[in-house]
């Protein structure tokens, strides 16, 4: 299962297990821990008074009482002391005892918050790259749906050089007035013609008459214009035989076997649910999600070209009026297919999220 990150109180998210950035003492205190035993009512302190604290790094469960999960697992984090005293180490070790723990006790959904972010210094960015880093190697072996919850996402970008990057390059690139036709399904193709003779066709345009939209040069990529066939003999059984290429679910199966990659390295590193690619391996018509088809793009490490291949497949085509292509368009050009940092970057600029499920 995949990895999310969310934006949310994390006491409120309903799941088997969520993770408590405690003290060590296990006994309440400001910020997370404290809204936590709040409100999980009395009977979480009185069990964590019988667990005798806890170690930094280290982790212990007990039941969840009023909260919306079966379980608490109690972490605690180190405090910054400027990233050389063994920080990382001891971060890293929180979400490995935790997500150990919760496997112990049959849970397949966890909830972390940022661990050691708040009072405990650790810079925001970097506490969220230990956690997200911990958390997919864990799933590459692991089956389980893992929440990141971050609470203020805004602090996320301050002072970051990739994001500032990113914005740079999305002042650049993007076009603010674009076409109401923008980012819509497109109609199976059979021709490729360069994008500024693009013909768009969706359901509630179907009677208007056609005609072309006029899209920037920058637009990525190629799409194709549908030709209706001349009038012939010709029946439409035959000329869709004569004219279908392979879809979507089949051009994904065909690079997954070219590279020799197993099905379940390609979903996990694409970040996608195990029963989302059942569905997609058992289905050749199967009509995906334009983030679903871009995780997989991205897992199969897919260059700008191979990628609006793909995109096309499914109907779709990277565009430059849209801020979520620009930033898949950027790692696509960089090169840098870690899915979990690309997700990290569409989180702070409050776009949709590559993977999980359709």
């Amino acid at each position: 299962m995949p990895l999310k990150i969310i934006r949310n109180d994390i006491t409120k998210v309903e799941c088997d297990a969520i993770v408590n950035a405690a003290n060590s003492t296990l006994l309440g205190g400001g910020g997370v821990d404290g809204a936590i035993h709040k409100a999980a009512g009395r009977g979480l302190l009185a069990e964590c008074m019988k667990l005798g604290g806890c170690k930094v790094g280290q982790a212990k469960i007990t039941k969840g009482y009023d909260l919306p999960c079966k379980y608490v697992i109690h972490t605690v984090g180190p405090k910054w002391r400027g990233g050389k005293s063994g920080e990382r180490e001891l971060l890293e070790n929180c979400y490995k005892n935790s997500l150990a723990l919760a496997k112990e006790n049959g849970c397949e959904t966890v909830a972390f918050p940022l661990i050691s972010s708040g009072v405990y210094g650790y810079p925001v960015n970097e506490a969220l790259k230990v956690a997200v880093d911990t958390v997919a190697d864990f799933l590459m072996n692991n089956d389980m749906l893992v929440y990141i919850v971050v609470y203020n996402k805004n602090a996320l970008a301050a002072g970051n050089k990739l994001f500032c990057d990113i914005a740079q390059y999305i002042d650049e690139n993007y076009v603010a007035q674009h076409s109401p036709y923008d980012g819509r399904r497109i109609n199976e193709c059979t021709e490729s013609v360069p994008l500024s003779r693009a013909i768009f066709f969706d359901d509630e345009d179907y009677n208007a008459p056609e005609e072309s939209v006029v899209l920037s040069d920058d637009y990525c990529g190629a799409i194709t214009t549908f030709e209706s066939p001349k009038q012939s003999s010709q029946n439409l059984d035959d000329f869709l035989e004569e004219t279908i290429d392979e879809s979507f679910s089949e051009m994904l199966l065909r690079l997954i076997d070219e590279r020799g990659m197993k099905d379940s390295e390609c979903y996990k590193k694409a970040n996608i649910d195990k029963r989302l690619f059942s569905k997609i391996r058992s289905n050749p018509d199967y009509k995906p999600s334009k983030p679903t088809v871009l995780a997989f793009c991205i897992a199969l490490e897919l260059s700008l070209a191979q990628t609006n291949e793909m995109l096309m497949k499914a109907g779709f085509a990277l565009s430059h009026s849209n801020k979520f292509d620009i930033i898949v368009e950027y790692f696509i050009k960089q090169k840098s297919y870690n899915i979990f940092e690309i997700n990290e970057a569409l989180f702070a600029f409050d776009q949709s999220l590559l993977g999980s499920v359709n």
